[in-house]
């Protein structure tokens, strides 16, 4: 058919007459497949340039995250190892404190317990582990030490809190002990379960020390504590009494004034009255008494030596 013949113009020039081919059509097929063939290989050169680009990028990128893995796991490293020595540094201060509290010491034994080991095989488990083993290792190790700084910091605090405790309880019982003179002057009268009475001349319990001193003298409290009393007392004149808690009280009476007031608290050295010769007194002084646990106890027992008032 006419329409499937194809005509070839060839001109040579402008001033040339063209010449006419006519192409068979087994030479038009050929010309057909082998330009289909040329755009399959431009299409497959064009793709594999593509993929080899892209591949290139991936790469790049991964090498990338590669590298930030690495610098963040040597960070976390060193940071793991800074607070392992502040650790050790922690348990060295928290052995002098319980030292100092009269508690025991952590023995080595009782920080291992429950800590297992890099070795247990657990970095099998990370998703990489069998494609860099070595990487899921260190990455292992590193979770493992933490895990294991925290469970001795937890430790460490538990112990500094029972120490602290200890510690600010035996403070309390320091400053809540009866220790000083509560006023200056000399012994006049001291302890006895049975003594002449001064006034009344008959065997008599002095269930205290008077110190004598002049009038308007300072009486100060011999520990901290709370005022329990501070009024006329029938026999004693005016009195102060003090609750020092941990089994404690204080009496000072046959006082010329009284400073402090029933519900104060007050501190060991501090003023609460005045000597003077109020109740059965024949002179001015103090009596004071101490009691534990609601007994009698000889005071010049809690008085100690060379120690100041304030």
């Amino acid at each position: 058919m006419a329409r499937d013949k194809w005509t070839l113009l060839v001109m040579r020039g402008l001033d040339q007459p063209a010449k006419q081919y006519s192409l068979s059509p087994l030479l038009r097929k050929l010309i057909v497949a082998a330009g289909v063939a040329s755009a399959i290989v431009v299409f497959l050169s064009a793709s594999v340039v593509g993929v080899g680009l892209l591949n290139q990028s991936q790469l790049a990128d991964t090498e990338a995250r590669n590298s930030t893995l690495e610098a963040g796991l040597t960070h976390l490293q060193e940071q793991i190892a800074n607070l392992e020595a502040t650790l050790d540094r922690v348990a060295e201060d928290d052995a002098h404190f319980r030292n100092l509290a009269g508690l025991e010491t952590i023995s080595p034994e009782v920080m291992k317990v429950g800590v297992g080991g890099p070795g247990m095989g657990m970095s099998e488990s990370l998703p990489f582990s069998e494609t860099d083993s070595e990487t899921a290792m260190q990455i292992y190790s590193a979770v493992y030490d933490l895990s294991e700084l925290e469970r001795r910091a937890k430790l460490l605090s538990e112990s500094l809190t029972e120490a602290t405790d200890s510690v600010r309880n035996y403070r309390e019982l320091l400053e809540s002990t009866p220790s000083i003179l509560p006023t200056e002057g000399w012994i006049s009268s001291g302890f006895s379960k049975s003594r002449v009475h001064p006034l009344h001349h008959l065997p008599m319990p002095h269930l205290g020390i008077d110190i004598s001193a002049p009038a308007g003298t300072p009486i100060v409290a011999a520990a901290k504590g709370r005022v329990t009393r501070s009024r006329w007392v029938v026999g004693y004149g005016l009195t102060v009494e003090i609750d020092h808690g941990f089994g404690f009280t204080t009496l000072y009476s046959h006082a010329s004034e009284l400073v402090v007031q029933a519900g104060e608290n007050v501190t060991r050295g501090q003023v609460i009255a005045k000597v003077g010769s109020t109740g059965t007194a024949t002179a001015p002084n103090l009596h004071y008494e101490v009691k534990v646990d609601g007994i009698a106890q000889d005071p010049y027992r809690f008085i100690l030596p060379n120690l100041s008032r304030n």
